[in-house]
């Protein structure tokens, strides 16, 4: 098995007398989908700005690439290869999809004054990297705001590749999604991992993640109680670990078995 591009030790992250994560450790691998899960309040968010460069743990390190890192900032994070799609994706509905995926990062041409944002050549790297991720443009020129909610997941997806990600950060990307849409961004995660990309995929839905990980830890109350592989676990004895199976079977007892 390969190592880790990303491991997390033990980490904590304390908002004063808040504890947010209280020894997480989790990490990921070259062409791997590993699933997060965990219901409202897990502790995923905090656990993505930490992974992401947003938080400072308050204690436990993070490697990168076997060195320990410690990112001062988002960008730091990017840079070295860390991308984050978050679930309201950053995009301008009214701009075009090429502006979308180039936004902040344009290709120009000419020089001095007469440099300019070099249109077609966008324009072709938009449509070329979105048809890698089964998506066909009507036309990279539409306004993204057009697109449906699977075909933005996956114009955020396919910018962060393009841009050099070697680590995908997916928060709750099916969520607000319909199920032909959940299975488009299904297929795209999969042929990102195909490409040798790791996939840190958040989600509170077993299915979505039984159809694409490889792995997968449960989060609850800051703490993770897990790790399996795939095949290793059912789904019902995911869905148990989430919803606190155990806190379940108490509450069950107490109450005569009504629940």
């Amino acid at each position: 098995m390969s190592e880790p591009i990303v491991h997390m030790e033990n980490i904590e992250k304390h908002f004063g007398n808040v504890i947010a994560l209280a020894g997480v450790s989790f990490d990921v691998r070259a062409s791997e989908c590993h699933c997060l899960l965990g219901d409202n309040g897990a502790g995923k968010s905090t656990f993505i700005k930490t992974m992401s460069g947003v938080h400072k743990p308050t204690a436990g390190e993070i490697f990168f690439e076997g060195k320990p890192m410690s990112f001062g900032s988002p960008r730091d994070s990017m840079e070295a290869g860390i991308a984050t799609v978050y679930q309201d994706l950053a995009m301008i509905p009214l701009m075009s999809v090429t502006r979308n995926f180039f936004m902040g990062r344009e290709p120009t041409k000419g020089r001095g004054l007469l440099k300019r944002f070099d249109t077609e050549e966008a324009n072709k790297i938009t449509v070329e990297e979105m048809r890698k991720m089964g998506i066909n443009l009507r036309g990279p020129d539409q306004a993204v705001g057009t697109l449906s909610g699977g075909e933005r997941q996956t114009v955020a997806i396919s910018r962060a590749v393009y841009f050099g990600a070697k680590v995908l950060i997916l928060d709750e990307p099916t969520s607000a999604l319909g199920v032909r849409q959940t299975s488009n961004v299904l297929a795209t995660i999969d042929r990102v991992r195909n490409q040798g990309i790791g996939i840190v995929f958040i989600t509170h839905n077993v299915r979505h993640a039984l159809a694409v990980g490889d792995r997968f830890t449960v989060l609850n109350r800051g703490k993770t109680l897990g790790t399996a592989k795939k095949g290793e676990i059912t789904p019902e004895e995911l869905q148990d670990l989430m919803a606190g199976g155990q806190e379940m079977a108490q509450l069950e007892g107490s109450l005569g078995g009504t629940v």
